[in-house]
């Protein structure tokens, strides 16, 4: 079942989203070579409680970070470890903020020193899509809408979805009805409605749209082990306005490509 948000409640995810958006950006200042992942998972924990929130993944059905960072042909739901980061990868950076009994999450993918340009086509194309989905996440229009923005527009570029991950509902659970999936048929799936909060990210691969689960039970890469990138946002449904209530601007005022 859909749980439709007011607009207070709306008020209290956007805040949420703001601790977390600055979470995000004190990562982005320290992605960079030789750095390993678990410093970066310490940083994003620290700053969230710090800030009186809590990490919404940290023991989410047993994962044990604050992150997902996931790298090169990882998916999502990597675990951040002692792997240092090397010139030439991608990292993708997945967070969640619980503050006054809401939940927010976003997600960023990042190059690391100099990364072969398909890889960097493949980023761009992958945070664009993300943006031609929330054009059609308008009141009166269908889940499906968004996921036939998202696969036209990275099919047509030679990329391929993952079909077996989604966007979804978000709220005082961190996962919610309705699923919304990077694919689809326009005109199909739940009708958009005023008071729908709702993660879109799109999970596009270079090679394959085939992914296999590691034996960690949380990892997911991709079959072919080529590169997949995977940006997404949290966004309310307004009757007037559809607004992105999480931010990739403090991401980018630290970390531009």
């Amino acid at each position: 079942m859909i749980q439709f948000k007011s607009e207070e409640e709306i008020e209290i995810i956007k805040e949420s989203a703001l601790i977390l958006g600055k979470a995000h950006g004190e990562v982005a200042k320290n992605v960079k070579e030789g750095v390993k992942t678990s410093y970066l998972d310490k940083i994003a924990e620290e700053y969230i409680r710090d800030n009186k929130a809590i990490p919404s993944f940290k023991g989410y059905n047993g994962f044990p970070a604050s992150l997902c960072i996931s790298v090169n042909e990882v998916v999502v739901h990597g675990f951040p470890s002692q792997y240092q980061l090397k010139d030439g990868d991608i990292i993708s950076i997945d967070c969640g903020v619980f503050h006054q009994g809401f939940h927010s999450d976003s997600a960023y993918t990042y190059p690391v020193g100099e990364v072969s340009p398909k890889t960097i086509a493949l980023l761009k194309a992958t945070k664009e899509s993300l943006y031609l989905g929330i054009e059609k996440a308008v009141f009166g229009n269908r889940v499906g809408d968004i996921g036939n923005a998202i696969q036209k527009f990275v099919e047509a570029k030679g990329y391929t979805v993952v079909r077996e991950l989604v966007g979804h509902g978000v709220g005082k659970q961190l996962h919610e009805s309705p699923e919304v999936p990077n694919w689809g048929k326009r005109g199909s799936g739940a009708k958009l409605k005023g008071g729908m909060v709702i993660a879109i990210e799109p999970m596009v691969n270079l090679g394959t749209r085939n992914v296999v689960q590691e034996r960690d039970g949380w990892t997911i890469r991709t079959a072919d082990r080529k590169p997949s990138a995977h940006y997404e946002h949290t966004v309310a449904i307004l009757e007037d306005r559809t607004e992105i209530l999480t931010t990739h601007r403090f991401i980018e005022e630290n970390y531009k490509f």
